[in-house]
């Protein structure tokens, strides 16, 4: 029979670390407060790690007095999860401000016009909640406002007390469309990147308009049609725009969603960017690798995630978070953009 090695304890950290179990415990349970010299703390860190101790989850969570975990909700379908090219990171941002202070992250995906998660913070599975694209009608979102409960928005919702961290989406578009204008364009489309009951996708719509304007150019309901996050949705919302108009120009809210218009463009007969320039909105992994790459907004994921990772940790430790906390964009522009052939625009 195999000798089982025995699983080193936190007296033997302590130990090793010259200092008692109650210390031990206090530092790798991460307790702030406590007035421990940075020597000493190094030194049970360095402990620990050279026993390969890990402290039991459980009895972590109960000296802590929580569950070390935080909650990423996102209020989108199965498929669209699958699509969102930029979750992987913005979820490692999230996870690697979580892990800094010592917890994990639960991911809970949820259909749009269904589903709970409530639950997630009443029956205290979780600490605190970052809902990820949140709704005008998410009403358990507005349930849990009501009744003070630590949440942060990666998004915005106007009248939502919770604080936001999201990206500048109406400066970024604006930049977007004006890139389109300054090259001589005229008759720009729109497709968005969602339904409008997304903050994101009216805002990106707003940042379109306000271009627009800038440029003299009247606002034409007719260019504008709504994506649902998917490049299906792109190719359809494309295929119906070229059934009614004769754009030179195309602003897609979504890299995704951008493919699909792309795609029937090309089934069209129309080239990139001869005919039709079009810029999209996220600079996705693929954007620069595509034919032609493409010009678009760069939305900083990483640091999405961990701003609000952050952000969220300040409210379960009942620190003061900004009410809205911004991060830019920035313009990438690549080969499928460029003057339009008519000079007039048409």
């Amino acid at each position: 029979m195999v000798e089982q090695r025995r699983r080193p304890t936190s007296a033997d950290v302590a130990v090793r670390a010259g200092v008692s179990r109650t210390t031990v415990s206090f530092v790798l349970n991460g307790r702030a407060g406590a007035q421990i010299p940075p020597a000493t703390w190094r030194r049970v860190e360095e402990a620990a790690r050279e026993l390969d101790y890990h402290p039991h989850g459980p009895a972590r969570q109960l000296a802590a007095g929580s569950t070390l975990t935080l909650g990423y909700v996102l209020r989108q379908s199965a498929e669209q999860v699958t699509a969102d090219a930029l979750l992987s990171e913005t979820l490692w941002g999230l996870a690697s401000a979580a892990r800094a202070a010592g917890y994990r992250v639960l991911v809970e995906p949820l259909e749009p016009a269904g589903g709970t998660y409530a639950d997630l913070l009443r029956s205290q599975q979780v600490d605190g909640l970052v809902v990820s694209g949140p709704r005008a009608d998410d009403v358990e979102l507005a349930s849990l406002e009501a009744d003070r409960f630590p949440i942060v928005l990666q998004g915005s919702l106007p009248g939502s007390s919770a604080p936001s961290v999201d990206v500048d989406n109406r400066a970024g578009a604006r930049g977007a469309v004006q890139h389109l204008t300054g090259l001589g364009h005229r008759v720009i489309a729109c497709i968005t990147n969602a339904s409008l009951a997304y903050t994101a996708a009216g805002e990106r719509l707003d940042g379109y308009r306000d271009a627009l304007s800038e440029a003299g150019i009247a606002y034409d309901e007719g260019l504008v049609v709504e994506g649902s996050f998917d490049a299906a949705s792109g190719h359809r919302a494309m295929a119906a725009l070229l059934d009614r108009a004769r754009p030179t120009a195309l602003f897609v809210a979504s890299d995704v969603v951008a493919f699909g218009a792309m795609r029937a463009l090309r089934e069209h007969g129309r080239r990139i960017p001869d005919d039709v320039s079009i810029v999209g909105f996220d600079d996705i992994p693929l954007a620069e690798h595509f034919d032609p790459p493409l010009t678009t907004v760069h939305l900083p994921a990483h640091a999405l995630g961990a701003t609000a990772g952050r952000a969220l940790l300040d409210r379960v430790a009942g620190r003061p978070v900004a009410a809205r906390t911004l991060l830019p964009t920035q313009l990438m522009v690549r080969e499928s953009t460029g003057p339009p052939r008519d000079p007039g625009g048409r």
